[in-house]
């Protein structure tokens, strides 16, 4: 049998080793809480970052403030700024067309259901697309996307493109703050076209008249 001192040294060492393991399983528990707090901390932040990412939608309407950046606000059509808005696309061995005379703001046709702002950015619109589509030989369909994109008009706005013998055409659905502003291109090499269009004010996008 074991003398009474030797059952209180037991019991005390059994004691110690159970409190050594209580406080080791808390010193554990406390590490996991804090490493999922840092995780959980972490993924919220990425989360947050990457809701303050420009989504295609909000990136578009910039783009849009940006080629109408130096026309009216409201108010008839107006001339837009002379001399070009865009430099020469590199490589260019043509010069795309552009107007010599200022643009006479319209008295009839489609173009007078277009706002001030939507006129004047219309010929931006014309100039900055044909120029981009100057250069391409027997562009595709997706030759022609891949242009439209990189010059920030996105997939959601782009209708109608198709092959229709050596061209490509293409609509573009500008319609921004109520305006109706829209493009009808045909991408030919140097014998691309486009021109500004009239959209319905609201529904579903249909290219609707072209510029007279």
């Amino acid at each position: 049998m074991r003398r009474p001192s030797e059952l209180v040294s037991t019991a005390t060492a059994h004691t110690l080793r159970r409190s050594r393991m209580t406080l080791m399983t808390a010193v554990v528990a406390t590490v996991g809480l804090t490493a999922c707090g840092t995780e959980s901390a972490g993924t919220d932040a990425g989360l947050k970052a990457g809701g303050a990412e420009d989504r295609p939608g909000t990136a578009f309407s910039k783009m849009l403030d940006e080629v109408a950046e130096t026309c009216p606000a409201d108010g008839p059509p107006q001339a837009p700024p002379t001399g070009p808005q865009n430099p020469q696309p590199p490589g260019a061995q043509e010069t795309p067309p552009s107007d010599a005379v200022e643009p006479i703001a319209p008295t009839a046709g489609p173009e007078v259901e277009l706002n001030a702002r939507d006129w004047c950015a219309g010929h931006l619109h014309e100039e900055r697309v044909t120029q981009a589509l100057w250069d391409l030989k027997n562009p595709s369909p997706a030759d022609v996307r891949t242009i439209l994109n990189d010059l920030g008009y996105i997939d959601e706005r782009i209708h109608g493109l198709r092959k229709s013998g050596t061209a490509t055409r293409f609509s573009l659905d500008l319609r921004d703050r109520g305006g109706r502003l829209c493009m009808a291109g045909s991408a030919a090499g140097t014998r691309t076209v486009v021109d500004m269009c009239v959209a319905p004010a609201t529904g579903p996008f249909k290219p609707g008249r072209r510029k007279q």
